[in-house]
């Protein structure tokens, strides 16, 4: 318990804290689904922990999980916070007590480093300038996708709204092609695992098409078991034949949009607009605050490749919001340069050797 006013104890969240750490997540304004111990247990080839700070009556303030991995050859580990620290973003003595916390676990794990990339826009500068006074490193990366998490995003505000009105937001354009994909008769449906192969090979195409890494069967097949009802594979269908899909995540006040492919062949009946527009039904209906269409490139010329992306979602008239970036604390300057310098080569190598072995005559492979 407190002393003081400005004196806060931190504690490592246990099985018996646990479900309080999780409704603490769930209902605050700043809570993540990659926040959440679920998924931790998504992403089980890393350690999940976390640590919480109490307010004077004993109620949790604040809190930040990490997700800890050891590298390959040194016995040195990273400690990632995705979207980390849940609290009150300007409540310095909160955000230095969980740091406090995350050193104490970084000391158990050897870790060398620990990274976060907060829920916070980038020009908000008191934020900027309290994990300036703690010391982290502040990095911006490109315009692109080259960090961890988007940096640009588009958000739009679903709340206290009925679909009408949200459907109103739209651009004129985005409407009409929602009502055209109806017209030339594509369905949409909440589907299960039974469409996971589908849903895998329409995303290796669309991978291959747009140059980008994709994940394996195995993986969503683990998304949709350990989140449940939190989590959602929309198939969009013509004449019974799967041609596009999406994967939905649901946590707190808001609904994310994960991921989405697409066929090459039926892209003009405009199936991924029904699509987001089937996921923004779920927030409404689930009364979330946000519906958050994910990463876009900062780059806003017309010639960059990214710009049909930016251009699409950006038709739903959400909020254009660019976040602060990547925050390093770094706990071994040693260790912390060797891998900073080896971790873009590998990030580049990885995507060479996927967009070479499935892009053979342009076709995507099995």
């Amino acid at each position: 318990m407190n002393n003081g006013e400005d004196f806060v104890l931190h504690e490592i969240i246990t099985k018996n804290t646990l479900p309080e750490y999780e409704a603490f997540i769930d209902a605050h304004p700043k809570g993540h689904f990659m926040q959440s111990s679920m998924w931790g247990r998504v992403k089980d080839n890393w350690i999940w922990e976390a640590v919480a700070v109490r307010d004077d009556e004993g109620k949790i303030k604040g809190a930040l999980s990490v997700l800890i991995r050891r590298l390959p050859v040194l016995n040195d580990t990273l400690m990632y916070g995705c979207r980390g620290p849940v609290c009150d973003m300007h409540d310095e003595n909160t955000i230095r007590e969980l740091l406090t916390g995350v050193r104490e676990l970084a000391k158990k794990y050897r870790s060398y480093t620990l990274k976060l990339d907060p829920d916070i826009e980038a020009g908000d500068l008191s934020f900027l300038s309290i994990m300036d006074k703690l010391g982290f490193r502040r990095s911006f990366g490109g315009k692109n996708f080259e960090g961890i998490q988007p940096r640009f995003v588009f958000r739009l505000d679903v709340e206290g709204k009925t679909e009408d009105e949200v459907m109103e937001i739209f651009h004129s354009k985005t409407r009409y092609n929602i009502r055209l994909a109806e017209r030339k008769g594509v369905g949409v449906r909440v589907c299960g695992k039974e469409m996971l192969d589908d849903f895998s090979k329409i995303m290796l195409e669309t991978g291959v098409r747009d140059g980008f890494v994709t994940r394996p069967k195995a993986y969503f097949e683990k998304m949709l078991d350990v989140l449940g009802g939190h989590a959602r594979l929309y198939m969009a269908f013509l004449d019974e034949k799967p041609i596009a899909g999406t994967l939905a995540i649901w946590f707190g006040d808001k609904v994310w949009y994960l991921y989405g492919a697409s066929s090459n062949e039926y892209r003009n009946v405009m199936p991924n607009y029904l699509l987001q527009w089937n996921m923004i039904r779920w927030a409404i209906e689930k009364k979330c605050r946000i519906y958050d269409f994910r990463g876009v490139s900062g780059d806003l010329s017309e010639d960059n490749p990214l710009y049909g992306l930016y251009r699409f979602k950006k038709g739903f008239n959400g909020k254009f919001c660019e976040f602060a970036g990547e925050f390093d604390y770094v706990l071994n300057p040693t260790v912390n340069f060797v891998v900073s310098k080896g971790t873009a080569a590998f990030r580049n190598a990885r995507r060479a050797v996927f967009l070479r072995r499935h892009k053979n005559a342009g076709k995507p492979q099995e």
